[in-house]
């Protein structure tokens, strides 16, 4: 008697749902990694041993290893031959080069988000910024900087282009894995960042152009960059800085 062939779908399916099985586990494993590299519970250099992260979240080690490789896409994690996959260390001028390209994606997104902002989305900022207005007598670094990331984040939310939003999304989860406020460093931007969103809120009401949108938002990004090297000279580009090796603190702001 002559065997019939398996059908595709007969022989398809079990590798489809291992498939999904791994994946599913890959994006545990993820998160699970991600949440404690940005909560700093893994700070910088930190070593991420792939059998002790599987046994801990009860998979193997394949999942574990896709984690760590779109970790380190996202520039969070790095690979050094003679340690492995670690917390990417602290890279002064890494640091300065993602503030910078923030500036310039979250003022295009954001340009390119105005005209398409309704009334709900203008109130729902104004509101945060009035939050943040309240909490100057009594400033704490990190939910301040918490807020502003809600407040930019409604203003730049409906742009468009998923290639400019791709990038700001990059850069504020590279410099997460950095971050510790600004205002920690530099209380006084923190009154001067509300006055400068109220401006940006007002040229989006009033309909401004897209490059006058754009700048204002880009210059608010690198006025608080400068007062950050304006108070840690060393930091700065032109300083001692720029000739060092990469540092292995995580005291570098946003």
């Amino acid at each position: 008697m002559t065997r019939r062939p398996a059908t595709a779908s007969a022989t398809a399916g079990p590798p489809q749902v291992a498939t999904t099985v791994v994946a599913s586990k890959s994006q545990r494993a993820y998160d699970w990694i991600r949440e404690r590299i940005l909560s700093k519970e893994f700070g910088s250099g930190y070593r991420l041993v792939l059998a002790p992260i599987a046994e801990q979240l009860q998979m193997s080690a394949i999942p574990v290893r896709e984690a760590i490789r779109r970790l380190e896409a996202e520039g969070l994690v790095e690979y050094d031959r003679n340690v492995g996959a670690r917390v990417a260390l602290v890279d002064e001028r890494a640091y300065l080069d993602a503030m910078q390209t923030l500036g310039v994606a979250e003022g295009y997104a954001t340009a390119l988000s105005a005209p398409l902002l309704d009334a709900a989305a203008l109130e729902e900022a104004e509101a945060i910024n009035e939050r943040m207005r309240s909490l100057l007598d009594r400033l704490d670094p990190n939910y301040f900087t918490q807020l502003n990331k809600e407040f930019h984040s409604v203003l730049f939310r409906a742009c468009p282009n998923p290639l400019v939003l791709e990038q700001v999304h990059r850069c504020w989860t590279r410099m997460s894995g950095l971050r510790d406020s600004t205002f920690t460093f530099v209380p006084g931007r923190a009154e001067e960042s509300v006055v400068e969103h109220a401006q940006i809120l007002g040229l989006i009401r009033d309909g401004a152009e897209p490059i006058d949108i754009e700048l204002a938002a880009r210059n608010h990004r690198h006025r608080t960059l400068q007062a950050f090297l304006d108070r840690n000279p060393a930091t700065s580009p032109t300083g001692p800085a720029a000739d060092r090796q990469p540092a292995t603190t995580d005291h570098l702001p946003t």
